[in-house]
């Protein structure tokens, strides 16, 4: 491997730590300071924060590995999730910033449910923090699984010492970059990096998919196009081939972003109400440019593939092999350093959120309802590695693919949490009853629906996208519970 690629990435690491440390001065003083960044994000930090950590390595790996094998076909994946950021900006993000601080000054999900319905507080804060706990520790998986999978096809043979394997290596590593500047720097060292890694993310996808294309081998659209359509002519359609039941599955991908607890605790972290407008535009920009890059990427590096003849083993390692193919070595870092960004800046959102609900649903509810801010800070510290642990182990099979893990744990969060805080933030009938019936059959749903295979084959058809039939359910659940029954205490606790 090439000296410049090593010293890309050097850099990169030392960039992450360092920003951890300089965060690590002002960010662990206090338990909000901690889990939110004592609420001080500014609109650019906090846009490309929440959008860094909403596409992870399948931005990189699993959607531009999805287009290469099905083609445009799979872009609607992409449209669906830019249609449901816009709502959510517009819906939950000014109103969970308000709400959040209106309601006990909550710096978790959990916690705000707890809040908005008090007489269902214990049992909502107990499910609520598990369910993020178990899906997160799965999405958590993915974003390594990408990190193995980066090594294991660019660093092939370098690391195999002591029985341990590239993907084994890739798994540590990354963990270990992550651990190092989330667990000293909490949510501001994590945002910091996450603004920085959303630049490097966006520019690897402008540069990339421009030079499969114009570059040497390239041969432009038209050649590109035309070369497609020997393949295969439905490479390059939007619907032939495309089932409304697949179409469904995959614009539907938007439903989730309403329930994605480490995108929307971004929203309770930014300054003010009025700085929500500023950050959505800075947001939407960045994923508008950073979605077309991806879908062009996988659809044009095909094209590049079959024209010069390159054997892609593993579609969701085009990003790899065309960045070790094209361009200098210090450049190739760069790009590795983008893809690692990608997985980065997820992994620590997530850590992060699991290790708050840990740490405030549990330990302080449980355990120690006396604890001290700086006991929890530790306490949050700790559970920063055990949940990255917990990860590494589901991450270890090889085989694993990151579109899958993402969108089944996107899946569990966005049927579980989506319709809870949709109502939640704009329907003030809703009560704990329903809340609470909400967020298990959204979960329950979800885990039933995979485990019965119905994603991949449905009544002898294709497979219907799991968020759908949870989401439904979730909704209709809150919606049926809270009409049937009546909780004054909270209606008198939202007039206050």
């Amino acid at each position: 491997m090439a000296i410049g690629v090593w010293i890309s990435l050097f850099a990169y690491f030392a960039l992450m730590i360092v920003i951890g440390l300089w965060a690590m001065r002002t960010s662990s003083a206090t338990a909000e300071d901690y889990m939110l960044g004592g609420r001080a994000l500014s609109p650019k930090v906090a846009a490309l924060s929440a959008g860094a950590s909403d596409m992870s390595g399948w931005l990189l790996l699993g959607l531009p590995g999805a287009l290469y094998v099905t083609g445009l076909a799979s872009a609607w994946i992409g449209i669906g999730l830019f249609v449901g950021a816009f709502i959510n900006w517009v819906v939950v993000a000014p109103r969970l910033r308000e709400q959040t601080v209106h309601y006990g000054n909550a710096l978790t999900i959990p916690a705000f449910l707890a809040n908005r319905f008090p007489t269902k507080a214990l049992p909502l804060r107990t499910v609520s923090a598990i369910v993020i706990v178990l899906f997160f520790a799965v999405y958590t998986a993915s974003g390594l699984v990408a990190g193995g999978k980066l090594f294991e096809s660019a660093f092939a043979g370098i690391f195999n010492f002591g029985g341990m394997s590239d993907y084994a290596a890739g798994i540590v590593i990354t963990l270990g970059v992550v651990l190092a500047y989330t667990v000293v720097g909490g949510f501001l060292a994590v945002s910091m990096t996450d603004f920085v890694q959303g630049c490097i993310m966006m520019l690897a996808l402008v540069i990339m998919p421009a030079v499969v294309l114009f570059g040497e081998g390239g041969g432009g659209f038209a050649q590109a196009s035309e070369t497609l359509n020997s393949v295969d002519p439905t490479l390059l359609s939007w619907t032939e081939g495309l089932t409304v039941i697949g179409w469904l599955s995959a614009v539907t991908w938007g439903l989730g972003y309403f329930g994605q607890p480490h995108i929307i605790v971004r929203f309770m972290a930014i300054r003010t109400v009025g700085e929500v407008g500023t950050a959505r535009n800075i947001g939407m920009s960045w994923m508008g440019i950073s979605l077309i890059g991806a879908i062009a990427l996988g659809v044009f590096g095909r094209a590049y593939a079959v024209r010069n003849g390159l054997d892609v083993a593993d579609p969701e390692t085009i990003f790899i092999v065309l960045s070790d193919l094209l361009f200098h070595p210090l450049i190739t870092g760069f790009l590795y350093a983008a893809l690692l960004a990608a997985v980065m800046s997820t992994i620590s959102s997530q850590l992060l959120v699991s290790s708050a609900s840990l740490t405030e649903d549990f330990y302080r509810l449980f355990l120690r309802k006396e604890a001290t801010d700086k006991e929890c800070v530790n306490v949050g510290r700790a559970c920063v590695v055990a949940v990255g642990l917990v990860a590494a182990f589901i991450a270890s099979d090889p085989d694993s693919q990151v579109l899958g893990l993402v969108s089944n744990a996107w899946a569990g969060f966005g049927a579980a949490f989506g319709p809870l805080i949709i109502l939640a933030l704009t329907w003030p009938r809703t009560n704990g009853a329903g809340a609470l019936a909400g967020l298990i059959v959204g979960a329950a749903t979800v885990m039933i629906w995979i485990s019965l295979g119905w994603n991949g084959e449905f009544i002898g058809g294709p497979g219907v996208y799991e968020i759908i039939p949870g989401f439904i359910a979730a909704f209709v659940a809150i919606v049926v519970v809270t009409l049937a029954t009546s909780d004054a205490g909270e209606y008198q606790h939202i007039e206050r």
